[in-house]
Parts: C-alpha cells; sequence; structure tokens
C-alpha cells in the first residue's frame, strides 16, 4: 500500500520466537508482549479470537468517560511496529479499569473478542501503567479507499483524512450524533443509470467509501446535538453538500461502519447554503408547486385526536408541521399546489384538507375528490388560488377495479387561468413506496437499483397511463401534467413508461442531470440523493413551459430540524416542512 506509511519491522529474539510463537504470557511493564499487529493479523478477523494475550501500547484516545464506549483505544508506538503494511498497529481495550491516560504507556492480558466487526480485547485481567509514552504519527488516508477496499489495515490507528469531505447524510445526528461523509455527495445510481448490475455495482462502491464522524459517545440521544460545534440550531445548520475539514482521530468500526472518533473538532464549511425562493420568469402566468406533505393528519380537527395515526402526535406539534408547511408553500406564489400524503378523511369542514385550505388564506379552495380515495391511510389532493385560476368541470379519481391495490388513486382536475380560454390537467400520483415490508414474488427486491414494489409501481404507472387516455378532452385543452411522488428515480421502469407515452420531465428542460453534475433532486435516503417527485408534462404543455425546478429546502437539512425535532425552530420559516423538496413548474398561457 504505497498510500500509506510502511513502519520499519519489529525486531524479535529468536529465543523469545521459540518460546512464544504466538501468544505471550504476563509480565512486568518491557517484559515480552504479543505484538497488536499479530492480534489484528491480515483479515477481518483476529487470528486469535478467544485467545488470552497480553499487549503493550500507547493510550491514544480515552473512551472510558461517562456515556462513552467504556474502554481505550491502544496503538503499538511508530518504532515499535512490524513491517506489513496489511496489519493494523491497534485495537479497543474493553475496561472499566482506570489505569492511564491518553499518552501513557501501559500493559494489558485480556481476551481477543471480535465485537460486531471490532476487533477488542475483554475480560481485562490486568492493567498497568508504565510510564510515559510517544504517540503514533496519524497515517494520512483519503477517500475513496484506495482500491475501494475498505481500511481493515488501519482499524483502531491514528489518522488524518487529507483534504475535505462532503456531508451527505444526517439522518442519525441528533440519535446517534453521527454524519456521513465522503469525498463527494453521493447519487443514486438509476437516477442517472438503467435498472441491473452496473447499477448495483455503483451502489455497493459508494456504500464502501463513506466515513461517519461520530462524537465519541455510546451513548442515544446526546443533547447538545454535537454538531456543528456550538451545537446545531434553527441558524446553525449543517446541510447536506456542506464540507468538513480538519479530521483526524481514531478510525473506528463499529456497527458496520467505518468511523472517525475525532481528538479535536472539525472545521464545518459550508458549501450547500440555504436558497432563496425561486423568482417566476416574467413570462410566467401558471405556477404550479407540487409538495410531499411528510403525513399530514390533524387529529380530529379541533385540536383532539392525537397523537394522529400518522404525522404529528400532538396538538402543539400538529401546529408546527401546519405552519411551517404553509411557509413552504406559500413562499414561492403558486396558484395551485399539489399534495401527497394528506390524511384520507373525506373532505368536511373538520378533514386534514380543509384546515390546510384555511391556513393558506381565505383566497385558496381545495378540489373535492371524494367517493374512490381509496383505503389507504394517505391520499392525494389538489388545491388552488380561486382569485386567480378557476375548475373546469368536476375532479375524477379511476374506478377501484382500474386500480386495484397499485397505490393512492390518483386525481385529476381541469384548471383555467381566470384571464384565459385554455384549459390543463393536473393529475397527482403517488405510488407504492420501495419499503419491502409485505413483499411477495415479483414485488421483491430484484437487486437492480429500483428496490421493492418495482412491479406494483410499473403495474400502476400502466394503469394510469390507460385511465388518462379515457378521460375526457375537451378541445381547449392545452395537455396534462403529472406531477406527484412517484417512488421511482428517473431511469427507473415507471418513469421510462411515461416517458415513452410522451411526458417530458419539465424540471430536465431546464437542469440537464449527468453522473458528474445533477443539482437538481428532491429527496435523500440513506447519504445518496435523487428524484421521487415530479413534474411530466404532455407534448401539448411542453411549449408553454418558462421554468421548473427544485427548491431544496427540505431534503438537504437535518431531520433533527423538523417539526418533531428536538431543536427549537421558530415557525413560519420553511426549512425541512417535509422530507421531500417541492417541484416548481411555470407556464404561460
Amino acid at each position: 500500500m504505497t498510500t500509506f506509511r510502511v513502519f520499519a519491522k519489529r525486531l524479535l529474539a529468536p529465543t523469545l520466537l521459540l518460546l512464544l510463537p504466538v501468544i505471550a504470557v504476563a509480565g512486568g511493564c518491557g517484559a515480552a508482549a504479543t505484538a497488536i499487529s499479530d492480534v489484528q493479523g491480515e483479515k477481518s478477523s483476529s487470528p486469535l479470537a478467544g485467545k488470552t494475550v497480553t499487549v503493550e501500547g500507547v493510550i491514544t484516545m480515552d473512551a472510558r468517560q461517562k456515556g462513552g464506549f467504556r474502554g481505550f483505544y491502544l496503538q503499538q508506538p511508530d518504532h515499535e511496529t512490524d513491517n506489513n503494511p496489511d496489519t493494523s498497529e491497534a485495537l479497543f481495550v474493553y475496561t472499566n479499569r482506570s489505569a492511564g491516560s491518553v499518552g501513557d504507556r501501559v500493559r494489558v492480558s485480556g481476551r481477543v473478542k471480535e465485537f460486531h466487526g471490532l476487533t477488542e480485547l475483554t475480560d481485562v485481567s490486568a492493567l498497568d501503567r508504565c510510564g510515559t509514552g510517544d504517540l503514533p504519527e496519524p497515517i494520512p488516508v483519503t477517500l475513496p479507499w484506495p482500491g475501494n477496499l475498505p481500511p481493515e489495515h488501519l482499524e483502531n490507528m491514528r489518522v488524518e483524512v487529507s483534504g475535505e469531505l462532503t456531508v451527505i447524510d444526517h439522518y442519525n445526528l441528533a440519535r446517534y450524533g453521527e454524519l456521513t461523509l465522503a469525498a463527494r455527495d453521493q447519487l443514486i445510481a438509476t437516477e442517472v443509470m438503467a435498472p441491473g448490475k452496473a447499477a448495483r455495482a455503483r451502489h455497493q462502491r459508494q456504500d464502501r467509501n463513506r466515513l461517519l464522524l461520530d462524537d465519541g459517545r455510546g451513548t442515544r440521544d446526546p443533547r447538545p446535538i454535537p454538531w456543528p460545534e456550538p451545537a446545531l440550531s434553527a441558524d446553525n445548520t449543517v446541510r447536506a453538500g456542506d464540507r468538513v475539514g480538519n479530521l483526524s482521530g481514531i478510525l473506528d468500526f463499529r456497527f458496520g461502519a467505518w468511523r472517525l472518533q475525532p481528538e479535536s473538532p472539525p472545521d464545518f464549511r459550508p458549501r450547500n447554503p440555504r436558497p432563496g425562493v425561486p423568482p417566476k420568469p416574467e413570462s410566467s402566468t401558471l405556477r404550479v408547486v407540487t409538495l410531499n406533505l411528510g403525513n399530514f393528519f390533524n387529529g380530529d380537527g379541533n385540536g383532539e385526536g392525537f397523537p394522529a395515526a400518522r404525522g404529528a402526535g400532538s396538538a402543539t406539534a400538529y401546529q408546527r408541521q401546519l405552519s411551517r408547511l404553509v411557509a413552504t408553500l406559500t413562499a414561492p406564489d403558486p396558484d395551485i399546489i399539489a399534495v401527497t400524503e394528506v390524511e384520507n378523511d373525506g373532505y368536511g369542514a373538520d378533514s386534514a384538507i380543509a384546515d390546510l385550505a384555511n391556513a393558506l388564506g381565505e383566497q385558496w379552495h381545495y378540489v373535492e375528490a371524494d367517493g374512490r380515495t381509496g383505503s389507504d391511510a394517505i391520499r392525494t389532493d389538489l388545491l388552488y388560488r380561486s382569485d386567480r385560476v378557476r375548475t373546469e368541470g368536476r375532479s375524477r379519481r379511476p374506478e377501484a377495479a382500474s386500480f386495484p391495490r397499485l397505490g393512492r388513486p390518483p386525481v385529476a382536475q381541469l384548471f383555467s387561468p381566470l384571464e384565459s380560454d385554455n384549459t390543463l390537467r393536473i393529475i397527482v400520483v403517488h405510488l407504492k413506496s420501495k419499503a419491502c415490508r409485505g413483499a411477495e414474488g415479483p414485488n421483491r427486491d430484484q437487486k437492480d437499483g429500483q428496490g421493492c414494489y418495482n412491479h406494483s409501481r410499473e403495474q400502476a404507472t400502466r394503469a394510469l397511463l390507460g385511465w388518462a387516455d379515457s378521460l375526457p378532452r375537451p378541445a381547449n385543452m392545452a395537455g396534462t401534467m403529472i406531477t406527484g411522488d412517484m417512488n421511482s428515480y428517473a431511469r427507473e421502469t415507471p418513469l421510462q413508461l411515461l416517458a415513452e407515452a410522451g411526458f417530458t420531465n419539465a424540471v430536465r428542460q431546464f437542469h440537464t442531470c449527468s453522473e458528474s453534475t445533477c443539482s437538481q433532486t428532491s429527496y435523500r435516503y440513506r447519504g445518496r440523493r435523487g428524484t421521487l417527485d415530479y413534474s411530466l408534462v404532455s407534448e401539448g404543455l411542453v411549449g408553454r413551459l418558462t421554468g421548473a425546478t427544485v427548491w431544496p429546502v427540505n431534503a438537504e437539512e437535518p431531520r433533527a430540524l423538523d417539526y418533531r425535532g428536538p431543536v427549537p425552530v421558530p415557525e413560519h420559516q420553511p426549512w425541512r416542512s417535509s422530507d421531500h423538496n417541492p417541484v416548481i413548474t411555470d407556464f404561460s398561457f
């Protein structure tokens, strides 16, 4: 491994080698001991697992504090290492014995154990301080890992990351104090690649080339939330796409992930600042905003009935959710709003959709599309400003027989700007998610990058296109817009079917997406970003497009800042009002 430092071979007397071929006997400081590199071995598991050994080394990090990992990291000094680049020179010692501190040389006797992939010394029978030692120099490392191979040969060693890394995931920031980092932001493979073996291989490479910035603690819900320093707050956020430098510490492995336990605070460098509201093009006469509301449930509609079946757990949380959603939906100044994940509780005065319309303002009305909303707890809906647009005819949903168990039934409505005789049809869709619960047969994950239930999403898309073709088409209708949460990335089967049927991705008309550049995405899942939410327009509407964009106000922000999170956030601001970004589409009529 030319990337890493090659250490001098540790010299052992021939007689000692004969007496101690693998395991050294216990003794006083400086007596014969097993080399830590022999404990680690050249593979992912120790060749001495289950054996009792005695080792000597320098404590590089102490994690025996309250809430820590109940042990310390021990590394061989630089002048005592072997010359084998495939073996680590450090291990974790799991003990509540208190002798020694960072920089001390200690002698430890204990049993070698593999703990969920971490080589450690446990059942410690002796721990003696041998004086002050020399801290080993940190090893410079880079991501991606050389050869795309995991850094097993550096497990538990002091390292220093060269350059900066990118924040790609903050899902567990408030829960475990973790941020996931990579060399650059990671794009879902099927956003730019056809499903198949190559897409799956890309996914696996991305997984291998990550590093978690940890907080050195083994407790849940750390408070204050450690990153970014001094603490996460409404105005001190860390967005996906931000960069982190000055990363040095212990390269740890826990719970299936490589982690950096930092020795000093990293530097956070905003590279993806919060964006302003996308301006309307001068020629725009109709703006549509599409948003997955993230399970919008209003209890009984009268301040009671919480926790709801989904969404808010209390009336107070619901009010926070409502105010944040209203801020997000109204800031772009839309004429029509298409929403998904609305409580499927009818269209009466106490319904969730009625609550949302009232909160948006007196000009806002909702489309009553009752009768065929399906049996799911959530549904799709449409709202509009009655002082700017009017509805034409009745709303429609497909009959159950034509859309059996294929997700939430779509809703369709014709609209006309008040100053135009032209109409457009908007169809709001929410296909089945990729979650694998209950998946059977062709709905199981086919290992091609499309996840579970792709078969159902494909069937639903075919049913959607057939139903859309069957709807009456007025003479003054300019075209159809299909919008909503497709739960499919851009190169997956449902989107390909829609493209073959003549529907154009409006956002990609204005913002290209390739493996090297793809700035406009609506969702982030396990550190990868991609598009699940779309504005798809038929041929008659392409020429009327004046703009289409994704407003990145939600998916890039940590979930700790949402309405259920532990961080207080002022009302009436849009950040993290949902886990999906809104899609904004402008037309000229």
